[in-house]
């Protein structure tokens, strides 16, 4: 019985496979399902662009999202964010994320006037430890007020948080 397949792949390349680690019965259908396959090198060259594509995808997102977070805080008078170089820019974006979605949870669908909005924007802008806002990153927005309200003092900056 053969053990050896020549299969010619979807890419048109020619492979020797072996397939004696396969069952006797099943080795011709497997060599069949190969064959509407690329082959390795083809597969793990198509594999590594999706890669590289997803990568600048993501790179883009992300830049994306940043300068909606760098406008966002510009417009509302947040204060810039402490810690570490590489958490700033990924705090910004979560506590605009969580700020907008505290927003819409609690003004918009919720009861909340203007006047209650004020007064939590107030106690965000007092939260400047980037590593808080990356901690909170998939809190939901109805919860952010006790969150504030449980944040540390050194999670809270030491600068006048009064422009």
């Amino acid at each position: 019985m053969a053990t050896s397949f020549e299969v010619v792949h979807n890419c048109g390349h020619t492979v020797t496979h072996d397939l004696s680690n396969r069952s006797a019965d099943r080795r011709a259908s497997f060599a069949r399902w190969l064959a509407g396959r690329d082959c390795t090198d083809c597969w793990k060259a198509a594999r590594d662009a999706d890669t590289q594509s997803k990568e600048e995808w993501l790179a883009a997102k992300r830049a994306a999202e940043q300068e909606a977070a760098a406008a966002w805080a510009k417009k509302f008078d947040m204060p810039q964010l402490e810690g570490p170089e590489k958490a700033l820019d990924w705090g910004e974006r979560s506590r605009h994320q969580l700020m907008t979605s505290a927003y819409a949870a609690l003004v918009v669908e919720g009861s909340w006037d203007e006047a209650d909005w004020a007064e939590l924007e107030e106690k965000a802008r007092s939260i400047t430890r980037a590593g808080w806002w990356i901690d909170q990153r998939e809190a939901e927005g109805s919860d952010l007020l006790e969150l504030l309200d449980a944040a540390g003092e050194g999670d809270r900056g030491t600068e006048n948080p009064f422009s």
